[in-house]
């Protein structure tokens, strides 16, 4: 994040604060509550609790940051997405399925270093053959069919998997390439699920 925008964000922080001093002391022993009863175990430990400035900013606007702090903000996470050194965006489909319905990886019993999976699926619909699927994002069938597989394109999707907040700053998704969670193969695997001609998503 830059020097300016962090600054704005704490500008608007600190104006946020001021009338809701009291809505502070009940995060404030809410947060004590958690770290006293949570337990770590296997990978998942205390970190998991932490927020960064731009989470720290929506948490306190209730999702809903002014516009113009959320638009330089957005700018800036669009700013920090890295594309592959080849030019090439889009993989094999069918290993982006398989991400798109696994969810292994982070949990506290999966071994560090494990594959993760996108768990796709749990927010989303995406294949028509899957009947198990999450509404809390859209559904992204015929994601590609409707939006065509142009770079311009290629490199929305590709950005979107790599750091949803590059265009909604509160979004829900979480910063897969951002936080190292998925490797660049993987999103472009993703990617190819989306945009692919021949994957069951644009049928």
């Amino acid at each position: 994040m830059t020097k300016n925008i962090l600054l704005a964000a704490m500008a608007t922080l600190l104006l946020i604060a001021l009338p809701a001093a009291a809505e502070g002391d009940y995060r404030a022993k809410a947060i004590a509550v958690i770290k006293k009863d949570f337990q770590p175990r296997g990978q998942a430990s205390i970190d998991r609790l932490a927020e960064d400035g731009l989470q720290a900013v929506c948490n306190r606007t209730g999702n809903k940051p002014p516009k113009s702090l959320a638009e330089r903000m957005e700018a800036d996470q669009l700013a920090g997405v890295r594309y592959p050194a080849d030019g090439k965006l889009m993989g094999d489909w069918k290993e982006g399925e398989k991400l798109a319905q696994s969810g292994r990886g982070f949990t506290w019993s999966d071994d560090p270093g494990l594959p993760v999976g996108g768990n796709c699926y749990n927010c989303h619909q995406i294949s028509p053959k899957e009947t198990s699927f999450g509404t809390v994002g859209p559904s992204l069938y015929q994601f590609g069919k409707l939006r065509g597989t142009s770079a311009e394109i290629q490199k929305y999707t590709y950005s979107r998997i790599y750091n949803s907040k590059s265009y909604n700053l509160c979004s829900e998704m979480p910063r897969f390439g951002h936080i190292g969670a998925l490797k660049e193969k993987q999103i472009k695997d993703l990617v190819a699920l989306l945009l692919d001609p021949e994957s069951p998503v644009n049928k």
